[in-house]
């Protein structure tokens, strides 16, 4: 028999607010163990949450940008189970009336297939556990508790592991332009619960479904979806049965590991919350919110195109983080040449990126001075080489360009004259070169330029010396 995989994700995003969701704390990553907790975070007995705005306000952000229904009315609801890192032994989170609803996110490829959302909910993260191999012990650390979460739920419409990937990589653009979240999967801000089933091919009943929780790792999960598709097709063809369970993903072993049977949501005990008010939401604050909603990267990509003229590779390297975006366009509002600041950003300046191991939300570079840059090329006074180097010292030590330029004298000869008789005797001490050139060797013209900009000290304009030379050559 044929099978066909169907996929879902709950991807759980961890908001970028100052303060966690119920309380004062901060929300900042790593510190001592259990330095970042009050009485409210570890479940004290008699404390009271109290309900972080700027949670449902980045809620509401998120939800618009994915299509989705705004819920005017909605509540909280406890989630009850314990677990070690969850010191209340409940949650709160939404269940009946979450936030955000019906939405929808279209995903690159042939098809564009549109991926439907089911839902968004704001809840609280629990702690993390440390199992420590020296004594044999696993240690708690309550800080990430109460850090405020998106859940963001798909309906089951992937249909391969690349859509999985291409849904999250979107999902994860998006968040980020948006300022919600620093979407950092090694430190945990965004990670997604991976839910996999098979089904006969023609068939629209579900199979049984299994969740790998947890997952951090594009690639991680490419791997575990192709991974567990596969075992319970093979499961089914020798005749047994998909267990509905909690999977645990061994990424050393590339293989799936049963954890415990999955639960339901009956067996969570939820009850409304009972400490926090429902939450009406009026049309004007949504309104307020639509219209400060930034441009997304889709929206950027088209405005570039159609507004500056570049082509759609230029587009994808320049959105591919929103810093690289505002830095192209600021460069380009103050020098008027976007074709050059891109190609100044996509090769250059993400060179030194990488060489220096920056990322891009810590880059920090003078949008000015790099304008002053551009414009000391294109009006001809530095040749490109000297840019390069000169973007290196702005990168690196943040020297003013034009001061830069006239302190080591490295603006460009327009002399004609000076340049012809550096040519002359490069001409002379290479005859041979000549010879080659004349024999048809078009790479000796490469070398002959080259030993005229030394002889110049690469202070000409490589046009004139190529233009120069050809001449004497051709006489």
């Amino acid at each position: 028999m044929t099978y066909e995989l169907v996929a879902g994700l709950e991807v759980h995003v961890e908001l970028s607010t100052a303060s966690k969701i119920f309380c004062g704390c901060t929300t900042a990553f790593g510190g001592e163990p259990n330095t970042h907790v009050c009485p409210v975070c570890t479940g004290m007995p008699g404390t009271l949450p109290v309900l972080n705005k700027h949670v449902v306000e980045f809620a509401i952000r998120t939800g618009l940008a994915l299509n989705c229904s705004i819920t005017p009315y909605h509540k909280f609801d406890r989630k009850n189970y314990f677990y070690p890192d969850l010191p209340k032994a409940y949650q709160i989170s939404q269940l009946y009336l979450p936030i955000c609803q019906s939405g929808s996110l279209e995903i690159p490829g042939a098809a564009n297939k549109r991926i439907g959302i089911h839902e968004i909910h704001m809840e609280e993260d629990a702690g993390k556990l440390i199992h420590d191999p020296w004594d044999d012990c696993t240690l708690v650390d309550y800080n990430r508790c109460g850090v405020p979460l998106l859940e963001i739920v798909s309906e089951p419409d992937f249909g391969s592991a690349d859509e999985v990937v291409a849904y999250l990589e979107k999902l994860w653009e998006i968040l980020m332009y948006l300022g919600v979240s620093d979407c950092k999967m090694q430190e945990g801000s965004m990670r997604a619960d991976v839910n996999v089933s098979v089904r006969p091919v023609g068939s629209s009943e579900l199979g049984t479904r299994t969740e790998m929780k947890n997952m951090n790792s594009m690639k991680a999960i490419h791997r575990a979806v192709t991974y567990e598709a596969q075992r319970q097709i093979e499961l089914l063809d020798g005749g047994g049965k998909v267990m509905q369970e909690t999977r645990r993903w061994d990424d050393n072993k590339d293989a799936s590991f049963a954890m415990r049977s999955k639960e339901n949501a009956q067996d969570y005990r939820y009850f409304p919350e009972p400490d926090l008010l429902p939450i009406k939401i009026d049309t004007g604050w949504i309104e307020a919110i639509r219209s400060d909603m930034p441009e997304l990267p889709e929206e950027k990509r088209s405005r570039y195109q159609r507004e500056f003229g570049l082509p759609e590779y230029d587009t994808q390297v320049l959105t591919s983080a929103r810093e690289l975006a505002y830095l192209f366009e600021e460069v380009t509002a103050l020098c008027g040449k976007p074709k050059e600041v891109a190609n100044l950003i996509m090769v250059e300046l993400m060179r030194l990126m990488r060489d220096s191991d920056t990322l891009p939300e810590n880059l920090s570079i003078d949008a000015h001075k790099v304008a002053a840059l551009i414009r000391l090329i294109t009006d001809g006074k530095i040749n490109r080489n000297v840019g390069k180097d000169l973007l290196d010292k702005i990168y690196h030590s943040d020297v003013d360009p034009e001061a830069y330029v006239k302190e080591k004298g490295l603006m460009m000869l327009d002399d004609d004259d000076l340049v012809a008789k550096a040519v002359d005797a490069v001409l002379a001490d290479h005859r041979k070169s000549v010879e080659d050139y004349k024999g048809g060797k078009d790479k000796a013209f490469g070398f002959l330029v080259g030993q005229a900009m030394k002889a110049l000290k690469g202070k000409a304009n490589p046009q004139t010396v190529n233009r120069i030379l050809r001449e004497k050559l051709e006489r």
